[in-house]
């Protein structure tokens, strides 16, 4: 039983691997699936996620209506093996329910294309909830800042000069938040749920700083 207890207005950062650190993203297209069900599926309704596709270019899909949320997301990343969702429940049970169609809906997407059966994410996803106002800045960061290791494995352990040589990759590192945020155009992300330093933060520098400043007391 999952002991996180998800609150309404929380902020929970979500993390889940593929089953034996395996790629859960291959191609362009796996990538740009995921997206488009963290639009599609967060919406009180469900409708069959796969019917969204037919006949349809995947930019028209973000110009789909919802219904209601079930959860704001704050920032995310996906990388080959895994992906981050920073998140906050709208409704009851609504971090649970997306989540659980989320993670369906992509390994019924994974399992048919690559013909394959069975598990593809490591179990249930983790989450933790932010504690304090330091910590949530910490887990922001770490969300924009982990496809650092798609360059450079050890980046975690480099200091803020090192990193900072990366910025113009994370920067353009697609399929992360970081473009809504740097561009201003907010389309899966909602930041108006969670702090002001969401929406102001517009540059890699403002995440380097809040990894630099935090990282010694929530990496330990």
């Amino acid at each position: 039983m999952r002991k996180t207890k998800f609150e309404l207005g929380g902020h929970y950062h979500l993390f889940n691997r593929g089953v034996d650190n395996r790629n859960v993203f291959v191609s362009k297209e796996d990538y740009d699936r995921f997206e488009a069900y963290l639009y599609l599926l967060n919406d009180t309704e469900s409708p069959r996620a796969a019917n969204f596709f037919v006949g349809k270019r995947y930019g028209s899909i973000f110009e789909s209506a919802r219904t209601q949320p079930l959860i704001a997301i704050g920032a995310f990343s996906l990388l080959p093996t895994n992906f981050h969702i920073i998140a906050s429940p709208l409704v009851d049970r609504g971090l649970p329910k997306f989540m659980q169609k989320l993670t369906t809906a992509y390994t019924m997407y994974f399992n048919d294309k690559y013909q394959r059966t069975g598990s593809l994410f490591e179990g249930t996803y983790k989450a933790h909830g932010a504690t304090s106002d330091n910590h949530l800045k910490f887990l922001l960061s770490l969300t924009h800042l982990a496809p650092a290791q798609l360059f450079n494995k050890k980046w975690a352990e480099d200091d803020i000069f090192k990193l900072e040589r990366l910025s113009g990759e994370l920067m353009d590192y697609r399929y992360s938040s970081v473009g809504e945020y740097i561009s201003g155009k907010n389309i899966i992300t909602d930041p108006q749920y969670f702090p002001r330093y969401f929406g102001r933060a517009k540059s890699m520098d403002t995440y380097l700083r809040y990894w630099e400043d935090n990282k010694n007391k929530y990496t330990n």
